[in-house]
This record gives C-alpha cells, structure tokens and sequence, in this order.
C-alpha cells in the first residue's frame, strides 16, 4: 500500500471500521492466515477524545507503550467501559514489572533474561492461574538499537522462559527494520514460532499488516491507521 495517512478520517470509528474491513480482505487472500487476526489497537499518544469513540463502537483490545501512561489512562476508561484488553507492546523497565501486571493482560515486549526473571518473581506472588499472555520479541533485523533477543537466540530463550522459569509465553513479537521488506522478517518470525511450539504472532502495524497478515499474524498492532498521528 501507499500511504495510510492520506485517507485516514479525524472519525476513529470510521477508521477503525476501515481497518477491520481491510484484516477481513487480507485475511480472505491469504493462502493460509491464522484462525484469527486481533486487532490491538495502539492508543499510545492519545487522549480520551480519541480512544472513547472506538470504545463506543464496539472494540475492546487496546495497546500502550509505557506503563506510566497506561496507569493515567486506562483505570477510568475501564470503569466506564467493560471487558477491555490492554496490551503492554513498548519496552518494559523491571521497576515497572509489577504496575505492568497490574495494567495488562498481555505483554508483548519480553527481550532479556532479567526481566524474565522479574516477571516470574512478581508472578509467583500472585494467583496461579492470571491470565497472563507473554510475548517473546526478536530482534529479527539484528539492529543494534533495538531491543529484542537475536533470531539464533530465541529458541534457547523461549525454552528457559516457557519450561525453566514457567512463564506464560504464547508467541512471538517482532518489529521489522523501517527500511527493509518486512515479509522477510515477518517469514522469519513465524518460522522461529513453529520451531518454538508457539501459536501467537504479535507482527504488523498500519504500514505493513496486510503482509503481516498474509504468513500468520495472530495480533496486529495499529495506531496510526485509527488514531491519526500522534500529538507532537
């Protein structure tokens, strides 16, 4: 696609359905697409004007970047509506494991054995059975900048986080290189999740998720596509 923000509506809700009728397509013409595609959306940079409207149509999986933020956001917008699922997809500081836990039902930014282990610390003082869903993120393009366990890496570290210290993974999560094509790095990820017994592909945002979508995303991430551009 061309670019997305071209045709976005100041409407989220508008947008939202736009984006919803573009995951049904993209699934419909995928050769082999997962079970199902969710829709996080990424509310990250966005005031209550914006996230009530999607709320009111309907939709319920949000993402956020930052804990803080998610904390002065999300418990007022939960008592005024139900059932909603907040997704933790920014990098996550182990000071900040255990407000996480109590903001989140998924985490999609696990990259480092110390956090690991500060989550299953933190997790081992609550009841056993949380709900919890973690993402393991690969560093598919091997940036030096960003976080994420490198590819050779990730089968060795999803074993000690799944079978060693217990840890609820369901999947994957990657974030493609901006200037590179991501259907290699979104092959890449769904073969490192099939070698891991991973179900989950948390892979795809407002530029790129069609693609994402045509090898197996489970979870796509998208902001922009709904939200417009983030306040400077």
């Amino acid at each position: 696609m061309t670019s997305q923000t071209a045709t976005i509506s100041l409407n989220p809700a508008e947008n939202l359905k736009t984006v919803l009728a573009r995951i049904e397509a993209a699934r419909k013409a995928a050769v082999a697409p997962a079970a199902e595609t969710k829709l996080i959306a990424i509310a990250k940079g966005h005031g209550r004007e914006r996230i009530v409207p999607v709320l009111a149509a309907g939709h319920r999986v949000f993402g956020e970047n930052r804990v803080q933020e998610a904390k002065a956001k999300w418990p007022g917008l939960r008592a005024d509506y139900t059932g909603v699922e907040l997704h933790l997809v920014g990098p996550l500081q182990t000071n900040k494991v255990r407000e996480a836990l109590e903001l989140f039902d998924a985490i999609h930014s696990l990259d480092r054995k110390r956090l690991a282990e500060a989550l299953k610390a933190e997790l081992d003082k609550r009841p056993k059975e949380t709900g919890l869903k973690l993402f393991v993120e690969v560093n598919t393009g091997e940036e030096p900048q960003k976080a994420g366990i490198a590819p050779k890496d990730a089968l060795a570290f999803v074993d000690c986080c799944r079978d060693e210290l217990r840890l609820p993974v369901v999947g994957l999560m990657c974030i493609p290189p901006l200037n590179e094509e991501p259907a290699l790095h979104f092959a890449l990820l769904k073969k490192l999740a099939n070698a891991c017994g991973l179900s989950c592909l948390s892979m795809g945002m407002s530029a790129d998720f069609e693609t994402a979508i045509r090898f197996g995303a489970t979870h796509v991430r998208i902001g922009t596509a709904i939200f417009g551009e983030r306040p400077a």
